[in-house]
């Protein structure tokens, strides 16, 4: 068996064991979903070991054949495999899942065992997205990622508007995506197939191109999201629990721009080019709208939710730079950035599971009862406004060195976003951990417990990792980043 093909299944095995264990028993539920992840998580590191970063071929290929022989769909084959940039993804999947398990490991205390089950699926469906070579098969699992996660913010959210926002999200995305499955069904009629290699040296007209694009496009800005199809993500967040905003901001957002990457700029180079003017006119408009937002808002989650469409706005500016230094900077961004905003859903986390509040004005003074965790704050936020020495640094650094190639007036009005990023992160810190207390709000207070702490921890490894030695990454993607520049150029 292939090490991708067990990577993408130990999940769905997780999800088919845990109907059998008899009901009622919630500790056994938790265990065995995180022996499950973490097995998944050791797995996949395997795959970074074994990669050959020399070639841009994909890597540990299967087939898997739908039907029997002398039947209509023996000669239906999905082919499954990685490269350098999806190999990264897949192991930002498979860190973060044991990380959203344990952040919730009490909050959560009803229908745990479905609970653990839609966290395993969107594990294996995600991973799936990031590994299918076929884009029929990329738009079908791109899709059923919404049916656990409407799951998780309408069952499990945190107040009463969470069926309202698990609606809104479920219908922005899926609405988003239906024109893409319009462009899939025209490629597969005009090529008889929807390999992604194939599709990908197929030569369009100049008028299908622009239409192919767009149908793309109205899928993968809404997942990103871009202005103006962001409304649904603040909802989605504040709604959600924390587990849920984890996964929501670590992974999901980084489906819309992995898009744009493995099928907007290959496919469709003619309509690329003629598309970046609009593409970095949304991007910057994005990046000073939402940070302008950001200052505006009370809700310590809306905060962070309204950075993250900033942040990857600066990943979709880089992708558009059309040069290895900006896209590898996006990738790198994206990595980053779906390390340190799911770190500072779980501090908001710690916050809200011990006063049942997100409200900034409730808070104050948490430095003096809350130390660890003001440090944990104040790292993540750093990181967060791009602070050198932490990964986010680094991939600002090389977009912000693409995109200054391409396009000098969006570079310019882009880095206004570093200005206000930074406004809004040390503003957040300083109502937050610094001046008066407020007992009559928050009367007790207890700092970050082990379990919360051994949370952030490979997080901040990672972090760091990225920001002092980020060549570790950069090395394996190289070959496979100018494979695709050079099918969109």
């Amino acid at each position: 068996m292939s090490l991708l093909a067990l990577v993408l299944i130990m999940p769905v095995l997780g999800a088919l064991v845990l109907p059998l264990v008899p009901r009622g028993q919630d500790m056994t539920y938790r265990m065995i979903t995180l022996y499950v992840m973490l097995a998944t998580f050791l797995t996949s590191l395997l795959l970074w070991v074994e990669f050959d970063a020399s070639t841009p071929l994909y890597q540990f290929v299967f087939d898997v054949s739908l039907g029997t022989e002398g039947s209509m769909l023996s000669t239906t084959h999905f082919r499954f495999g990685i490269d350098g940039v999806s190999l990264f993804f897949i192991l930002l999947t498979t860190l973060l899942m044991p990380v959203c398990l344990l952040a919730s490991w009490h909050s959560v205390q009803y229908k745990v065992r479905e609970y653990c089950i839609a966290f395993l699926l969107i594990e294996a469906m995600v991973m799936a997205v990031f590994s299918a070579l076929d884009l029929l098969l990329f738009y079908v699992f791109f899709e059923s990622v919404l049916l656990p996660m409407f799951l998780v913010i309408g069952v499990w959210g945190a107040r009463e508007r969470k069926i309202r926002a698990a609606y809104q999200f479920f219908l922005y995305t899926l609405l988003g995506s239906v024109l893409m499955l319009l462009g899939v069904l025209l490629m597969a009629f005009q090529c008889g197939s929807t390999d992604i290699e194939l599709l990908t040296v197929t030569e369009w007209s100049h008028e299908r191109e622009l239409l192919l694009w767009l149908a793309m496009f109205a899928s993968f800005a809404v997942k990103v999201p871009m202005v103006p199809v962001h409304i649904w993500l603040p909802e989605a967040h504040v709604e959600a629990p924390t587990a849920g905003s984890l996964v929501l901001a670590g992974v999901l957002l980084k489906l819309g721009t992995y898009g744009f990457l493995r099928f907007s700029i290959p496919m469709f180079p003619y309509a690329t080019l003629y598309f970046t003017p609009l593409m970095l006119t949304m991007s910057v408009v994005a990046i000073v709208y939402s940070s302008l937002t950001t200052l505006r808002q009370v809700d310590l989650k809306k905060i962070i939710a309204y950075s993250s469409v900033a942040h990857m706005n600066f990943v979709t500016l880089g992708l558009f730079s059309l040069n290895t230094q900006g896209v590898e900077g996006a990738i790198l961004l994206m990595l980053s950035h779906g390390v340190v905003s799911p770190a500072l859903f779980m501090c908001v986390g710690v916050l809200y599971d011990r006063h049942k509040t997100r409200l900034l004005r409730y808070y104050a003074g948490m430095a003096r009862t809350m130390p660890i965790f003001a440090v944990l704050l104040v790292f993540f936020t750093m990181a967060n406004i791009s602070l050198p020495g932490t990964s986010s640094f680094v991939g600002e650094f090389l977009v912000f060195a693409g995109i200054f190639q391409s396009s000098t007036w969006a570079a310019s009005v882009a880095a206004t976003g570093m200005v206000l990023g930074a406004g809004y992160g040390l503003w957040l810190c300083n109502r937050v951990l610094y001046g008066v207390p407020k007992p009559h709000f928050i009367s007790t207070t207890a700092d970050v417990n082990r379990r919360e702490f051994w949370c952030f921890v490979p997080l901040i490894v990672v972090v760091v990792w990225m920001g002092i030695y980020p060549e570790s990454y950069l090395s394996m993607m190289h070959t496979s980043v100018a494979n695709i520049l050079s099918h969109g150029m």
